[in-house]
């Protein structure tokens, strides 16, 4: 593959080789039926998953200089079925306790709790913001007040020929 300019999601030198390892592991462990190596760097498929997980971007707005999505989503399809990402995460979860000089795994675990009260809402506190109890499923769906006794005519939403009082 051609040198490209690295995007703030790839993964450094240090990181790489600390999980290369791993995924040739996988590779000697899955081999291809037909033989096929495999057109595309594993540094780069790598790099495309940390790419699409940190920006969020749908798998087909990949950019092009990265691998094409059906390899990509093969390798993270493959690797979170059978718990290689895991490893992966936990290699590099490592490292970085490891940098900041901490134990490998949390000798401490701090809970905070908030208690949520439960049962029926103080009136004026409903889900519509109508000021009224008993609005329904319909609060959920964005439908406004349609119960019995409820302004807004159940028809959902503001309606200007409904006259509110």
């Amino acid at each position: 593959m051609s040198e490209r300019k690295p995007y703030a999601t790839d993964l450094s030198d240090e990181r790489w080789a600390l999980i290369e390892p791993v995924i040739t592991a996988w590779k000697a462990a899955h081999p291809s039926v037909s033989g096929h190596q495999g057109k595309y760097e594993m540094r780069e498929i790598v790099n495309a998953i940390l790419y699409q997980s940190r920006t969020g971007c749908q798998w087909s707005l990949l950019p092009h200089d990265l691998p094409p999505r059906s390899a990509v989503m093969y390798y993270y399809t493959a690797w979170r079925k059978d718990g290689t990402d895991k490893a992966i995460h936990d290699l590099l979860r490592l490292q970085v306790r490891e940098k900041k000089g901490r134990l490998a795994d949390p000798s401490l675990v701090v809970l905070d709790t908030q208690s949520a009260r439960r049962g029926r809402r103080p009136q004026g506190h409903d889900r519509t913001g109508c000021g009224q109890e008993g609005t329904g499923s319909q609060a959920w769906a964005g439908r406004g007040c349609a119960g019995p006794g409820h302004r807004g005519g159940g028809r959902g939403g503001f309606d200007p020929r409904q006259r509110h009082r």
